[in-house]
C-alpha cells in the first residue's frame, strides 16, 4: 500500500512522533494507522529499555488546584531541560497532574501509553516522579504555589490549612518554596535525628572549648538554628522577618504540606 504524506501527517499529529519514524511505521504495518501507532510505542519501550541505565534528573512539576479544597502536585522526569520544556512533555504533565487531582495519586500510571509515545517522540528516559493529592475536609482549605523557570515548573508546593483562608494557603506555599522545611512541627522530627544533632552540636561545642557548665544551655540554643532550618513553624516569614511561621498563622494550622523539586 502506497503511503501518502497525508497519512504521515495525520500520524504524525496523532503521536507527536518524527515524520521519518512516522513514515518507517506506516510502511512496516502496510498503511494500517492502528499498527502503526503500536508499533511508534513498541519502539518508545523498546528505546526505554536501552536507556534505562540512564540518569533522568531533569523534567518538570506542575501544579492544579480545585475550588478550594483540592490540589494536586506533580513530576514528569526527564534527562535535559531542552525536553522538559518542550510542548509535548509539558502537554501530558499537565493531564497527570489534572487527572492526580480528579481521581487520585493512582492516576498517575494509566499514561503508559502516552508516555510510550513521547519516549519514541523524544527519544529521552522519561518517567513519572513524585506526586501528591490533598483533599481539604471541611474548615480547611488547600493552595499552592509553583515556581517556572525557562518555561517550565521546577519547584511545586501543595499546602492544607486548617481555620485559615485560602490566601493564607498560598502565602505559605510561596514561603515552604523558597525555605524548603521538611517538616511542620519540631514534635515531627524523628528523635534519632535529633539526638544525633544534639551529639554533633556538644562535640562542636566542647572542641571549640566551651565550659562544660555552660554546654548543655549552649547546645539548646544552638538546636533552635537545627529546627529553624527544618521546621516550618520555627521559620522567619520570608514577606515579613519579624514573625514565624507560628505568629502569622495565629489561630490558624499547617496540617500538612507537600514540595516537589526538580533534581531532588
Amino acid at each position: 500500500m502506497a503511503i501518502t504524506a497525508a497519512d504521515v501527517a495525520t500520524l504524525r499529529k496523532a503521536t507527536g512522533a518524527g515524520m521519518m519514524d512516522v513514515k518507517k511505521a506506516l510502511e512496516d504495518a502496510d498503511g494500517d494507522m492502528e499498527k502503526a501507532a503500536q508499533i511508534l510505542r513498541e519502539k518508545g519501550k523498546a528505546g526505554a529499555a536501552k536507556r534505562e541505565d540512564r540518569e533522568n534528573s531533569q523534567g518538570a512539576v506542575a501544579l492544579v488546584v480545585i475550588d478550594d479544597h483540592l490540589g494536586a502536585i506533580a513530576e514528569l522526569k526527564c534527562e535535559t531541560d531542552f525536553v522538559a520544556k518542550s510542548s509535548e512533555f509539558i502537554a501530558i504533565l499537565e493531564r497527570i497532574t489534572i487527572a492526580v487531582a480528579e481521581k487520585g495519586e493512582e492516576a498517575k500510571d494509566t499514561f503508559e501509553a502516552d508516555l510510550d509515545l513521547l519516549r519514541a517522540t523524544l527519544k529521552e528516559k522519561i518517567e513519572v516522579g513524585k506526586v501528591a493529592r490533598f483533599v481539604a475536609p471541611e474548615g480547611s482549605v488547600v493552595d499552592g504555589y509553583l515556581h517556572t523557570q525557562s518555561d517550565r515548573g521546577v519547584n511545586a508546593v501543595l499546602v492544607e490549612v486548617s481555620g485559615g483562608s485560602r490566601e493564607l494557603a498560598h502565602d505559605i506555599a510561596m514561603h515552604i518554596g523558597f525555605s524548603r522545611p521538611r517538616f511542620v512541627s519540631r514534635d515531627e522530627v524523628p528523635k534519632d535525628e535529633v539526638e544525633a544533632e544534639r551529639q554533633t552540636l556538644e562535640t562542636i561545642s566542647r572542641n571549640e572549648g566551651k565550659p562544660d557548665a555552660q554546654i548543655e544551655k549552649i547546645v539548646d540554643g544552638r538546636m533552635r538554628g537545627f529546627y529553624e532550618g527544618i521546621c516550618l513553624m520555627d521559620q522567619r516569614f520570608i514577606r515579613d522577618e519579624k514573625i514565624t511561621l507560628e505568629q502569622l498563622l495565629g489561630q490558624a494550622k499547617v496540617t500538612r504540606f507537600s514540595q516537589i523539586l526538580i533534581g531532588q
